[in-house]
């Protein structure tokens, strides 16, 4: 994937993304975007944990993440939610942020009863979480399949999904 910000200096801190050893690759909605300047990839579990201070973790409970958050880096775990839960545990110490009255077009499937009924696919929370922050939007959706019904399952439109101007 081309990199539309690589001559741009990125104002924030890198998204880290800790992706889960489980998660099917095909099934992975953030895997695509591997290569983009402003999001890190780290495998879970792993030997040797980034440096989060800064940080807040996007989870499904917690205080709404805000423009208040704007200069924290972002931590999403990427994760099937059963395994999330076992993830969560290692990350406790990085303040939750949730993205409330949003909702997936993911086409979930649980067995286990395990989703949140407030649950977004990683590139959709990934996708809100930007632009609640101002951050740039722009490629974050290209390679998802439910896209266009994401965004009008949510009311945002081509309008509203720009970047907010610094």
């Amino acid at each position: 994937m081309i990199d539309p910000f690589a001559e741009i200096p990125v104002p924030f801190p890198p998204t880290i993304i800790v992706r889960d050893a489980h998660e099917n690759p095909k099934k992975c909605s953030v895997l695509p975007l591997k290569g983009r300047r402003d999001l890190v990839f780290v495998n879970y579990p792993s030997g040797q944990r980034p440096d989060l201070t800064g940080y807040v973790r996007l989870a499904a409970e917690g205080p709404e993440l805000s423009f208040a958050d704007a200069k924290a880096g972002l931590l999403l775990l990427d994760a099937s939610w059963r395994w999330a839960k076992v993830m969560n545990r290692d990350y406790q110490d990085v303040p939750p942020r949730s993205l409330h009255g949003y909702v997936t077009a993911y086409p979930r499937v649980s067995k286990l009863g395990t989703d949140p009924s407030n649950g977004l696919a990683s590139v959709e929370a990934l996708y809100l979480a930007y632009h609640i922050l101002g951050r740039p939007i722009l490629g974050l959706l290209d390679h998802y399949r439910w896209a266009s019904e994401f965004l009008a399952l949510n009311g945002l439109t081509v309008e509203r999904t720009q970047p907010i101007p610094s």
